[in-house]
């Protein structure tokens, strides 16, 4: 990958941007398009047709069809696990296409993709496979002539709607339990990462996956509002925005009660303490997790909480980090760090950068556009101290390179200022004191705490929100229990 000359492939980019319900190609009837302008660097991209309500219905009426006959789900666990096996193997051969894919369409650099997201997007699948015959039934206490069993069954029709800002590994997070359990699935792209999410159903047919089992429908807020109120969907699986996941919340009611996973937004807090000794290394994690992808992760390291003694020695450090971030051309493999998934989104972060300022923060470093692609959509890294928990750029999700640095004078003040926020995604905490860590840890209110560490886990660890970060997890035997039905037999002998 190294040698392969990306900018040329670029040139020559023709992805398919058709919807995939039945196993075949589908020409959307709402005649309404989503414009594609690349983030790298301004030019046009193929346009995408959005799913309408009537499209929507075809790929529910075909998912319904494939669960129905029990043309995958009536196979063996091995037969599904051998299926989807192939299914991962044949995604890494594709990772060129899968990479150009992504990087044009919503800017992410093409060494993150072919090294993390698109091995990570395979290895899901694989992990899900291979654990697809681990989730054991149970067998209630016996007594003399009674005995009851505990079974998991397939919920039948889900939908899964995923984010732009890792979209292949969402939805292999997503689509890899959802079918391995048996399920039939439409998978609803985001409208700014369209393209991966078709050629994966199209990896998928070739893979051996029956066609109608995994449906592929872009579009936009109406598509997935005409999932989520389907009365025929059996469950809706997303990532995404918290305002959106509370609309999903009011849909899922209004129809059928259909089950719900939400993975919502964040403001997740880094907590650094006087009894931490590891700085360097501290602000080595931090300026990953807040810069990298430009700041676009749910669960991003955005408000620095630092006991202020040690802000004197940790900012410099965090400043020599935050150089190694700066945005270059995603299509040159050496790049770290790609474009912001949108040119509009640019001034949202403006917004919050210049919010902050106004409500008296100061402006360490960043804190604008860059151009370093001519067109293209580039923040710099950014760096906010003086931040007080109740401005805006400590209270929003602001989804870009801005960390908030809040400093506190004890432990508890820490504690108070890093749980004062409605998510509850992830959190961290540094200490060299296991006693401290570990209270600490205890007390942080958060899907996923870290200690000495950040998004050091892997797809053993369920990773999920709670408060307004959502409910339910990804990753992990957990998952799979998401997507079945627990079913209680009483046997009378």
């Amino acid at each position: 990958m190294h040698d392969t000359n990306w900018h040329d492939l670029a040139a020559a980019f023709s992805p398919n941007t058709h919807a995939i319900i039945a196993g075949e190609p589908h020409l959307t009837t709402s005649n309404k398009f989503i414009d594609k302008i690349s983030p790298v660097d301004g030019r046009a991209l193929p346009k995408v047709g959005i799913a309408n309500e009537n499209d929507v219905d075809l790929a529910v009426t075909a998912a319904r069809q494939a669960f129905a006959d029990k043309r995958w789900a009536a196979l063996s666990f091995k037969a599904r696990r051998n299926i989807l096996l192939r299914f991962a193997e044949l995604i890494d051969q594709a990772t060129a296409d899968l990479a150009l894919m992504d990087c044009l369409e919503m800017g992410k650099s093409i060494e993150n993709l072919v090294f993390d997201d698109i091995p990570v997007c395979a290895d899901s699948i694989r992990w899900f496979a291979e654990a697809l015959d681990k989730v054991y039934d149970l067998c209630s206490p016996s007594r003399d002539g009674a005995m009851g069993t505990v079974t998991h069954e397939p919920l039948g029709v889900v939908a899964c709607v995923v984010p732009f800002n890792y979209p292949m590994i969402m939805a292999a997070w997503k689509i890899g339990p959802a079918l391995a359990m048996g399920n039939s699935v439409i998978l609803k792209p985001a409208e700014r990462a369209c393209y991966s999410a078709i050629k994966l159903g199209e990896l998928a047919l070739e893979a051996g996956i029956p066609a109608g089992v995994l449906n592929i429908v872009p579009g936009d807020a109406e598509t997935g509002q005409a999932l989520a109120q389907h009365m025929d969907v059996d469950g809706v699986f997303f990532t995404g925005s918290t305002p959106t996941g509370k609309k999903i919340m009011q849909y899922a009611g209004q129809s059928n009660m259909k089950r719900l996973a939400l993975e919502c937004g964040g403001k997740s807090p880094f907590v650094v303490l006087d009894s931490c000794r590891q700085l360097p290394f501290a602000a080595q994690t931090l300026a990953r997790h807040v810069f990298f992808n430009q700041g676009q992760i749910c669960s991003a390291a955005s408000r620095l909480i630092i006991q202020e003694n040690l802000v004197d020695e940790f900012l410099p450090l965090l400043i020599e980090q935050a150089a190694l971030y700066q945005p270059s051309d995603p299509l040159n493999i050496k790049s770290k760090v790609g474009a912001s998934h949108c040119h509009k989104h640019l001034e949202r972060v403006q917004y919050y950068v210049d919010s902050a300022i106004e409500q008296g923060a100061n402006l360490l470093v960043g804190g604008h556009a860059v151009q370093t692609v001519a067109n293209g959509a580039y923040y710099a890294p950014t760096i906010l101290t003086n931040v007080t928990n109740d401005m805006t750029v400590a209270t929003d999700e602001v989804f870009g390179p801005v960390v908030a640095v809040i400093t506190v004078k004890s432990e508890a003040e820490a504690i108070a200022v890093a749980n004062d926020t409605i998510f509850g995604l992830a959190a961290g905490v540094w200490s060299d004191d296991f006693s401290t860590a570990h209270r600490v840890a205890h007390q942080l209110k958060a899907g996923s705490v870290h200690v000495n560490s950040w998004g050091e886990d892997d797809a053993t660890a369920p990773f999920g929100g709670i408060k307004q970060s959502g409910m339910g997890k990804d990753k992990s035997i957990l998952a799979l229990h998401q997507y079945a039905n627990v079913k209680s037999t009483w046997f009378k002998f």
